[in-house]
């Protein structure tokens, strides 16, 4: 996968197209509890990709009469349309793009969630960077995505060390082209996320100045629709179970795992161990303390002006009352 292709992954507006056609669908179908029941997923070049080349979930729902179908995309707000129109059931996500979603309307259901992955977002400085700490930063040139989970990670960063969002210069870039601003040395830090942060440390000689750990937790979602999930619980529970087995066996064999995701996503074998190496393991359902991490984020979004009005997180929840 090109730098490109994981730049998408983090891409979160709905596009005028998806936001057009979610405003003009009048409701999704009920989904049958009844043999022959078709699940039908979304998926990145990530976890999604691998467990539907193990065929073990294909193993698990067809006694329940259920088939799957794959679609793959490159980004979760792609994959975020597509639930709004009626097209998938499920799909996997970074914290922002929901956010954006549910402000404009999409009726989803955040039904899992990962452990906490702070490590594997930070700030990057040159090597040689006189910048030896986050107060540093004040008056610096700072690039990074524009509503992404860095974005409200450095805010909260900032927070920490006692500086105030605006007392950074942001610099707003997609991780393409802010690695090639970073590598140019016209941007002071980068706040970026993996395998990017990785590539970047093994290719650039960055330096971690600073990670979110202790101050972000950085999770990913997997999502349905409310109607779905409401209907399909046995599905739901069956495929975060085996999404948790993967994430198990990745964990204990970091090695084979960055021997798979390398070619999957493009990348040099060294680059994806870094990566490997530094992430935590583990998905279970979704919870409301888990919800109420996603809450700030969106408050916070709201205060930037980043979303056009204040939403409330568990309306997106199966079980929310």
């Amino acid at each position: 996968m090109s730098h490109n292709d994981f730049s998408n992954r983090r891409r979160f507006v709905l596009t005028g197209v998806g936001a057009a056609a979610l405003a003009s669908l009048p409701g999704l179908p009920a989904q049958a509890q009844t043999a022959n029941r078709v699940f039908r997923v979304g998926h990145q070049k990530g976890f999604l990709s691998l467990l539907k080349g193990r065929g073990t979930l294909e193993q698990r729902l067809a006694p329940l009469g259920v088939k799957i179908s794959w679609t793959e995309f490159t980004a979760g707000p792609v994959q975020l349309e597509a639930l709004n129109v009626g097209s998938i059931d499920f799909g996997d996500v970074g914290e922002a793009p929901p956010i954006f979603a549910q402000a404009a309307g999409a009726p989803l259901a955040y039904v899992a969630a990962t452990v906490p992955r702070p490590a594997t977002e930070a700030v990057l400085v040159p090597k040689d960077s006189a910048t030896k700490s986050v107060a540093d930063l004040k008056g610096k040139k700072v690039a990074y995505n524009k509503g992404s989970n860095v974005h409200y990670f450095l805010v909260k960063l900032l927070e920490k060390n006692g500086l105030k969002y605006d007392d950074v210069q942001s610099v707003f870039l997609p991780p393409a082209d802010a690695r090639a601003a970073f590598e140019k040395g016209a941007v002071d830090a980068w706040v970026i996320w993996d395998p990017f942060l990785a590539a970047a440390e093994v290719g650039l000689n960055g330096r971690i100045l600073a990670d979110a750990t202790g101050v972000v937790n950085n999770r990913a979602y997997y999502f349905s629709t409310l109607d779905y999930a409401a209907k399909n619980a046995d599905v739901i529970r069956i495929v975060i179970e085996e999404i948790n087995k993967l994430d198990q066996w990745g964990s204990a064999n970091r090695d084979a795992l960055a021997a798979e995701f390398a070619p999957l996503w493009g990348l040099p074998k060294p680059v994806v161990d870094r990566s490997v190496t530094r992430q935590v393991y583990g998905t279970g359902p979704i919870t409301r303390a888990i919800l109420q991490e996603q809450q700030v984020i969106a408050d916070t979004f709201f205060n930037l002006k980043l979303i056009p009005k204040k939403i409330n997180v568990l309306e997106a929840a199966v079980n929310a009352s």
